[in-house]
């Protein structure tokens, strides 16, 4: 009763969100798994679950996210849309896909498309588990309703101790609830030309770099200080800036020659860093070649910004050591699992980013920071595994 009374007066609530009809690519035939993560976070790791559904067992995989993250088109991989909550367009995605099994990620609850799902009999399970939460737009009373649709869910595998604890307390049966870590993910190492990283690499030599990723026009100031600052104890240092918006690179190069009197190469008028080159301004295409050239990156956005807006795994996979400041944007979570790790280092303000580039100006220190990054950036693949295990249990009917 208290699933049906909740349930109606969620769906009453939010009869106006009815989607329009989607333009669905036809089903393929064969096994199909949906796979559906809340945010970019969880992404990359249902792309690592994906990639290994495929290639291990032929099995094609749904993947599903509400933000616009672009995917690179991958063998039996659909990327689509998640459908609107309402019973109707819950009916109608079902219908059209089939999956044969659905995981959601991170705890993001959907009760129309849920309700549909159970009368289907179609096999649930929430991994990377944080804390079970309604659409953030769906707010509202909903009697009983939490506590009725998580037992809905076979296996509930989460990512630690408080997580379980946050399910456990919203209804969910403690038999179905399971601490397994983070998933692996998918790697976020950004590939290159070769035979360009080591022509730059040979031009740079021993020099000091850092690089400033995405660097947005109103964190232009603070990136000068710091490089002024460092200039001072590391005089052949090289700053890398690749602008948040491209049409910045001119501009900024005319400021830095005429205010601070710094020499200044541009990528786009095909200039190459010359020894007395005080800074490099290039462009965001290159990002992998950038990571792998700089032992140091700031991470644009962080500090006055609207927040990161590169992955900070990027630099991380490629071990480049990261500095962010108290915006991390769409990337909290993972900024959470770098400063634990002691993988990055957070600075509060401009001053505070000068000092602590200058503190890992010392190779050493540096060297740690970026070791300490790529473990995060890599570790998680015991857990997919007991996902994966999960999976082929349920799809053979053993679970």
């Amino acid at each position: 009763m208290a699933l049906s009374l909740g349930l109606t007066l969620y769906n009453l609530s939010n009869r106006r969100e009815q989607g329009s009809a989607p333009d669905r690519p036809m089903r393929p035939q064969g096994r199909l798994v949906w796979l559906h993560a809340p945010g970019g976070e969880s992404l990359r790791a249902l792309q690592r679950l994906a990639a290994s559904l495929w290639e291990e067992d032929g099995v094609i995989v749904l993947l599903t996210s509400p933000d616009g993250t672009s995917l690179p088109d991958r063998p039996g991989l659909i990327r689509q849309a998640p459908p609107a909550d309402t019973p109707a367009d819950a009916r109608a995605f079902l219908a059209h896909w089939a999956p044969e099994l659905a995981l959601f990620a991170e705890g993001e609850i959907r009760p129309a498309l849920l309700a549909e799902a159970a009368q289907r009999k179609l096999p649930m399970m929430i991994v990377g588990g944080r804390q079970p939460q309604f659409l953030r737009d769906r707010d509202g009373w909903y009697p009983g309703l939490m506590r009725s649709l998580l037992p809905l869910f076979r296996h509930i595998l989460t990512v630690d101790e408080p997580a379980a604890r946050a399910f456990r307390k919203a209804g969910a049966p403690p038999s179905q609830v399971e601490i397994t870590g983070r998933m692996e993910e998918d790697s976020a190492a950004l590939p290159c030309l070769e035979a360009e990283r080591a022509a730059l690499a040979r031009t740079l030599g021993t020099r000091p770099v850092w690089l400033a990723a995405s660097l947005p026009e109103m964190e232009e100031t603070s990136i000068i200080a710091a490089h002024r600052a460092a200039l001072r104890m590391a005089h052949r240092l090289l700053l890398i800036v690749v602008p948040q918006d491209p049409a910045r690179a001119e501009p900024l190069a005319r400021r830095l020659e005429a205010e601070e009197g710094w020499s200044v190469a541009l990528r786009a008028a095909e200039q190459e860093p010359e020894p007395e080159s005080e800074v490099y301004i290039a462009d965001a295409a290159e990002f992998g070649l950038w990571y792998r050239l700089a032992p140091i990156t700031y991470l644009g956005g962080t500090l006055l910004g609207q927040g990161c807006v590169r992955d900070p795994l990027e630099p991380a996979a490629l071990g480049s050591a990261i500095l962010y400041g108290p915006r991390p944007g769409p990337y909290g979570t993972t900024f959470g699992r770098l400063g634990a790790a002691r993988a990055a280092r957070a600075v509060t303000s401009g001053a505070d980013l000068g000092e602590a580039l200058g503190d890992l100006l010392s190779p050493d220190r540096t060297a740690r920071l970026a070791q300490a990054a790529w473990t995060v950036a890599s570790d998680g693949a015991e857990v997919t595994e007991r996902i994966l295990a999960l999976v082929r249990r349920v799809m053979d009917g053993e679970d």
